[in-house]
This record gives structure tokens, C-alpha cells and sequence, in this order.
């Protein structure tokens, strides 16, 4: 039987010494978290380029269509409370 029938896909994202977020990168086979971890610095950050590595496995990721987008975020307009029209905003507040 072959690694892949047999050890979880997991999804790795790391992040770079100049960024603020995580960036995917890749997936690989590994048997558990802390495994998939390990590989993952070996495979991924081979020249020291990453300060943190997540490692999700991928069956755990749900993500919604780009066919979807219409319909799953036009609903935001209809809700107006989510914009603060309803109440003042202090001047000192800045970029809201």
C-alpha cells in the first residue's frame, strides 16, 4: 500500500521573516501533525526563510466556489448594521 492510501494529506502555510500572515505553500503526506510539521520545515523552509509553519490536514479545510461568489457575499449589502451608520464616530478615530 502506498504512502498516500495511507498517511493524511495536510496542507502547509508558513510564514516568511517579512510577512504578517501565513502563505501556503504546498501539501504533503505525513502520518501525523507533529510528523507533517517536521517534513514540512525540511521541504519548505530548506534556507531558513520561514519563522512559523501551520500544517492543516486537508480534509479538515472547507472553502466555498468561486461560482459562489455572487451569492454568498451579496447578502453583506442587506445588512446594514454591519456599517456604522447608526452612530457617531468619535473624530480621534482614524481609518474606520
Amino acid at each position: 500500500m502506498s504512502v498516500e492510501k495511507e498517511w493524511p494529506l495536510f496542507e502547509v502555510f508558513v510564514r516568511s521573516k517579512q510577512g504578517l500572515s501565513h502563505r501556503h505553500v504546498g501539501s504533503l503526506h505525513a502520518a501525523d501533525a507533529a510528523m507533517a510539521v517536521d517534513n514540512a520545515r525540511d521541504v519548505y523552509t530548506r534556507r531558513n526563510e520561514g519563522v512559523s509553519i501551520w500544517v492543516v490536514p486537508s480534509s479538515e479545510i472547507t472553502a466555498s466556489s468561486p461560482d459562489e461568489k455572487e451569492a454568498l457575499f451579496a447578502p453583506s449589502d442587506d445588512k446594514v448594521y454591519r456599517h456604522p451608520t447608526f452612530y457617531d464616530i468619535p473624530d480621534e478615530i482614524e481609518h474606520m
